[in-house]
């Protein structure tokens, strides 16, 4: 467990609540994102799904007086690795959005590799071990 800064903290925080307000728009709004972005309906709402579950644990984590340094470190390692595969998603013929759906995923990939950013300095900036 560590004492997390007030910076880590907040990043967590901020991370919660835009993926949670992601996971509402995709989850509610694929039918209608879909058309507009050329992005397949399954893909748009199975990913907000997946933020739903996604923010309510790092909301959760944003709320503790001490974090688990493994939670936090896998919370930063997701957030690269999901930056990297929104990239190669797009590169990867497997999709074919129009342009307002390309720079949807260049966009939320730069977002979400900012958020890893500022989470890893974020957890550098923290406390040492907690011990209970």
């Amino acid at each position: 467990m560590i004492q997390p800064s007030l910076f880590l903290r907040r990043a967590i925080l901020a991370d919660a609540i835009f993926s949670g307000i992601s996971a509402v728009l995709l989850t509610l709004g694929a039918g209608m994102l879909a058309p507009w972005l050329s992005l397949p309906e399954a893909l748009l709402r199975e990913t907000g799904l997946f933020l739903i579950a996604y923010a309510a644990l790092v909301g959760w984590l944003g709320t503790r007086q001490t974090m688990p340094k493994a939670l936090v470190a896998i919370v930063v390692a997701g957030n690269a690795a999901w930056t990297l595969a929104s990239i190669a998603l797009l590169f990867s013929g497997w999709v074919s959005p129009n342009l307002l759906g390309e720079i949807m995923v260049a966009a939320q990939a730069i977002a979400v590799g900012a958020f890893a950013e500022l989470q890893y300095v974020g957890l550098r900036k923290s406390g040492g071990a907690v011990t209970a």
